[in-house]
């Protein structure tokens, strides 16, 4: 399940936003000029957010594509912000009639920043009802039914469409062509990383030395939001066994705690690797007869497990499922199988 509060997206190492309390969206930067990584995306749009206000005009519609965590939604906010307009947020599955993208659309105000989170959810159905929307400013809407029916458009008022996605490759051509600006958010450098987890330890009001930072960045899997997560439960391991401070010996020892290794991976991480190399010498292996092996439910494998291995090299997909690559072995600590000969049939 993503973007739900499912049991498996509750882990530390998984980015998917779940219901986090308060505290982890005060960690979120506000102003353009707090949000530290994706240099070229940030000069993008800061060019056109003072063409756009210079104009006074609405900025042109914005897709923002890339994995869970990297700070789309983050974005989204400091656009509104730095417009100076309202914001106004709702998420794909959310929208399941036209007639509440019409109580949204034509409630905004001139300008205003509509944020659609996990956009590629729509029904192809509703993803037409944007078209116009988006064009022309204008929204059609059928009023009655049958012979009797009737159809009305409503002229909305100037506004920005701000989608987030994690999956690009759902979204239809039409709706895609539809944004003036598509940008793609990457995974974070470890000084990068080590520059929001101090940032956050000051708004948290954490004591945080510099190896701290750069133990906890360098396993967060290029994420802000694991990072951020991270950070708070080396927090709570250094208030209760160490002195309070996030040293660098503190960040070990609970990032141990946590079975958080060293490339980022936990535990689980790790079974999943360890069953394709003991258990199937290596593979290749099936997604469902993997899941099995491993307890899990298939589609949370491929969802919310599999991205960051394969990132990593450590697995691949074949055409015959599942295998593990010689970087998994080694980070196991394990002997690949031997190379198989050249076979005559």
């Amino acid at each position: 399940m993503i973007g739900g509060a499912s049991p498996e997206s509750t882990r530390a190492q998984t980015p998917y936003l779940v219901a986090e309390d308060e505290l982890d969206r005060s960690l979120r930067p506000r102003r353009m000029q707090d949000f530290v990584g994706q240099r070229a995306l940030r000069e993008q749009l800061a060019v056109a957010i003072e063409a756009a206000g210079a104009r006074g005009e609405a900025l042109d519609h914005l897709l923002l594509a890339g994995p869970p965590g990297l700070g789309k939604t983050s974005l989204a906010h400091i656009v509104a912000a730095e417009l100076d307009v309202a914001f106004v947020q709702t998420a794909g599955p959310a929208l399941e009639r036209k007639g509440d993208i019409a109580a949204f659309l034509t409630a905004l105000e001139p300008r205003s920043v509509f944020f659609v989170d996990e956009i590629h959810r729509l029904s192809r159905a509703l993803e037409e009802t944007f078209y116009p929307a988006m064009e022309d400013r204008r929204l059609p809407i059928t009023v009655g039914q049958g012979v009797g029916a009737r159809v009305v458009t409503l002229d909305l008022p100037p506004f920005t469409l701000v989608g987030a996605t994690t999956r690009t490759g759902l979204l239809t051509t039409p709706l895609r062509e539809r944004f003036g600006i598509q940008a793609r958010l990457e995974p974070y450098a470890a000084a990068e990383l080590a520059l929001i987890v101090r940032r956050a330890a000051g708004i948290l009001g954490i004591e945080l030395e510099p190896e701290g930072a750069q133990t906890i960045a360098a396993r967060s899997r290029g994420t802000p939001r694991v990072a951020n997560r991270l950070l708070k439960r080396v927090r709570d391991f250094a208030e209760v066994r160490m002195e309070g401070a996030v040293t660098a010996r503190a960040a070990q020892e609970a990032l141990e705690m946590l079975e958080v290794d060293e490339r980022g991976l936990d535990r689980l991480d790790r079974e999943i690797l360890r069953a394709i190399c003991e258990k199937f010498a290596g593979g290749p292996v099936g997604l469902s007869t993997l899941a099995i092996a491993v307890g899990e439910e298939a589609d949370t494998l491929e969802d919310v497990y599999e991205p960051y291995l394969l990132t990593e090299g450590l697995i691949k997909r074949t055409p015959r499922g599942r295998a593990a690559t010689a970087a998994a072995f080694a980070h196991l600590g394990l002997e690949p199988p031997p190379a198989e000969g050249p076979s005559l049939f």
